[in-house]
């Protein structure tokens, strides 16, 4: 295992990165009229994962981290909703948001490992 220097060595960031690329690239097949809405929402969410992730993680203290991972975990689930929203409506198929909904069940299963660990241990 490698030393984390940074919030960007975590694998967790690494996949939400993925996370937010991917739903860049889906929504940018939504048609123009949604631009203001899923476009923009599910862009936000899944860029808010990240974001929190390593904002969380400058913070220095545990309670902090913690309270933004949970963050994150909220944005994630947000994010979810917002793709399966999408294909209710009839703007992705549920082939194009497959792999992105199953990588989300494994980011939020990684973000839930970490607020445990985070919390069993004493601050840094």
């Amino acid at each position: 295992m490698s030393e984390i220097r940074s919030h960007r060595d975590l694998l967790v960031w690494q996949r939400a990165m993925d996370i937010a690329v991917a739903t860049y690239e889906l929504t940018k097949r939504y048609p123009r009229e949604e631009l203001f809405g899923l476009t923009s929402q599910s862009r936000r969410a899944a860029a808010s994962v990240s974001a929190n992730i390593a904002e969380g993680y400058g913070r220095g203290t545990k309670q902090a981290y913690v309270n933004f991972l949970r963050i994150s975990r909220g944005s994630l689930k947000e994010l979810e909703t917002h793709l399966v929203l999408a294909e209710r409506v009839g703007l992705a198929s549920s082939e194009s948001t497959r792999d992105l909904l199953k990588h989300a069940d494994e980011l939020g299963r990684m973000l839930h490992g970490l607020i445990s660990k985070v919390q069993s241990q004493s601050d840094r």
